[in-house]
């Protein structure tokens, strides 16, 4: 078991684990570009965000609670769906997006914008107007960000 609770600083930034959380608190933005898989992120999204989510680096425990330590700091997700899952009947399904904004939230990450490209599986929609309007969406959202 590696020793999360090293001394020396400099040891922490470098640990085989805790250096990503570390990378992560020290940004400023982020960018999250993944598809939606089985109505959620892919496994090693996951994975990452374990990675980072490390008592004392990305929040802390108080005797109010959970508080986040990645304030004043933004996101963007883009994300590219088969189907339709941002609204109507299949919004309840989608946890990706949904996750990312609640755990990011959780590390004090409320500036969040999504930029979905969605029903680019559907047969009867025109694919290229979908990726573009993703493209000149975040294109303008980069021109602010």
């Amino acid at each position: 078991m590696p020793d999360l609770f090293v001394k020396d600083p400099k040891e922490k930034r470098d640990h085989r684990i805790l250096k990503y959380a570390y990378q992560f608190v020290e940004a400023d933005k982020y960018v999250i570009a993944s598809p939606f898989w089985n109505l959620s992120i892919p496994a090693i999204l996951k994975a990452y965000i374990d990675y980072i989510s490390v008592t004392g680096i990305t929040f802390k425990y108080t005797d109010s609670g959970p508080v986040g330590l990645c304030n004043n700091k933004k996101c963007v997700h883009i994300v590219a769906r088969g189907g339709v899952y941002g609204e109507g009947p299949a919004a309840a399904y989608e946890m990706g997006d949904r996750y990312l904004r609640t755990i990011l939230g959780f590390f004090g990450i409320t500036d969040f914008t999504t930029i979905a490209a969605e029903g680019i599986d559907l047969v009867d929609k025109d694919v290229e107007a979908i990726i573009q309007k993703a493209i000149d969406n975040a294109e303008e959202l980069a021109k602010r960000f």
